[in-house]
Formats: structure tokens, C-alpha cells, sequence
């Protein structure tokens, strides 16, 4: 099953599959290390719901909704 980055709820796993957006955005995740293949666990989200705080390849990295939008991940 897939699920966008930012419907993740606190604590779900999986493998990025697809990363998504234009230009800018696209290459900003991807200089972040949010690349095909990588291991992403949701770890907190501000009380609004943005922005969300996710594990990737051993750091802690801070998105935006509009960035964890374009983030496909399969579940584990």
C-alpha cells in the first residue's frame, strides 16, 4: 500500500517509492537525501499538522505539508 508522505500518522514506516514536484521543490528534496529507495519514519508533527518532523538515513529532517505532498511512500 502507498500513502502520501504528509498522511503519514506518528510512527508509520516505509520506503520512499517516487518522489514528485516541479523544479525547485523536487531538487531541494532530493539534495535533503529524499530519494527512491531511502527508509522514512514520521516522527512528530507541529499541532496544526505543518510542518512534520521524519528519520531519513539516520538525521532528523523538517518538511513542509506542501514538500511531504510529493513524497510517495510504500508502507511496511
Amino acid at each position: 500500500m502507498t500513502k502520501m508522505l504528509n498522511d503519514f500518522a506518528i510512527g508509520e514506516c516505509g520506503v520512499i517509492k517516487s518522489v514528485g514536484g516541479e523544479g525547485r521543490i523536487r531538487r531541494r528534496l532530493f539534495d535533503m537525501g529524499v530519494t527512491p529507495g531511502a527508509e522514512v519514519k514520521m516522527r512528530k508533527k507541529a499541532p496544526l499538522g505543518d510542518p512534520i518532523e521524519v528519520t531519513l538515513r539516520g538525521y532528523e529532517l523538517t518538511l513542509r505539508k506542501t514538500e511531504a505532498a510529493c513524497v510517495e511512500v510504500e508502507l511496511k
